[in-house]
């Protein structure tokens, strides 16, 4: 199956919150996979999954981002994150440290797989 995404995801478990209208209900859910443009999330149950859009909260990551729902299967829901519509959260520049160091790690790991072929 040919790869449709525009940047590759990297593995990862974050908890994360939905909030599935302005201001209305959340719902907590498990960030399985990220990419600057895109999630796999997954919710406990398919109850009260939206089917357009969410704004998705990772506080490990410091973000919060309105994400359009791709596709969904079951409890598991693929969303793209819209790029008008990031947020930082408040708070020191930690979370801006952080996700640059995250991002170098990811791109180190990228690195080591194509050196030792698995990439």
């Amino acid at each position: 199956m040919p790869e449709r995404r525009h940047s590759p995801r990297d593995k990862v478990i974050y908890g994360g919150t939905a909030e599935i209208a302005e201001g209305g209900a959340s719902r907590d859910c498990v960030v399985r996979n990220i990419s600057e443009s895109g999630a796999h999330l997954e919710f406990k149950s398919p109850l009260g999954i939206p089917k357009d859009s969410l704004r998705l909260t990772i506080a490990r990551k410091g973000r919060s981002v309105v994400a359009k729902i791709i596709w969904w299967r079951d409890n598991f829901v693929g969303v793209a994150f819209s790029p008008d519509h990031s947020y930082e959260l408040p708070g020191s520049d930690l979370a801006e440290r952080l996700r640059r160091s995250e991002k170098k790690k990811r791109q180190l790991q990228r690195r080591i797989k194509e050196l030792i072929g698995e990439g």
